[in-house]
């Protein structure tokens, strides 16, 4: 695989970060690849800007920094309008489709995910949005084997929310594939 730069960006307190935490701990730890992650958000503890930035390859990572990055995960207006400019021609975009609206980007795939919605209607938690739509970036992209992150979420969210993270998590590979019409 060749290097693939993965920003998580949104509102603190949606767990952005925890998914992009996940998302390199299951590509180093459970996938053997490289992977460098790099995180920076505002001062206040919930609601304010935060990004996450992933970086994984097979080769040695000798830059971690993110700049242009393959994919992108936005669940916040703010982010979306702030950080679309940085995406790379014929880069990836995940958007939670109930907080932001995008702009016609030609060059870009954009692909809707209802992330809140469907956290709220499948388990009752919106806390879990993060896990529905990082389910959408790994049915998409295959980056990583599902059933690998799988074991990663099981094993790295708070005791007693295994079910309802996992249960988010092939929710939002189902989202994808009913969006996109891929089986």
């Amino acid at each position: 695989m060749a290097r693939t730069e993965i920003r998580f960006a949104g509102f603190g307190g949606q767990g952005l970060l925890l998914a992009g935490i996940m998302l390199g701990t299951a590509a180093t730890i459970l996938d053997c690849k490289n992977a460098a992650q790099t995180q920076s958000y505002g001062t206040e503890a919930r609601g304010g800007a935060s990004q996450c930035n992933v970086v994984i390859d097979d080769e040695p990572i000798t830059y971690v920094g993110v700049v242009n990055p393959d994919i992108f995960v936005c669940m916040s207006q703010e982010a979306y309008d702030k950080l679309i400019v940085d995406v790379r021609e014929k880069g990836l975009v995940f958007y939670d489709s109930d907080l932001v609206k995008i702009k016609e980007l030609p060059k870009t795939r954009q692909i809707p995910i209802p992330a809140t919605k469907a956290a709220i209607d499948s388990v009752g938690r919106k806390i879990v949005a993060n896990m529905v739509i990082l389910g959408s970036v790994i049915e998409s992209t295959r980056i990583l084997d599902a059933d690998l992150m799988k074991k990663c979420i099981q094993d790295n969210v708070p005791r007693g929310t295994e079910e309802i993270n996992l249960k988010a998590f092939d929710k939002g590979r189902e989202l994808y594939r009913e969006i996109t019409g891929k089986a």
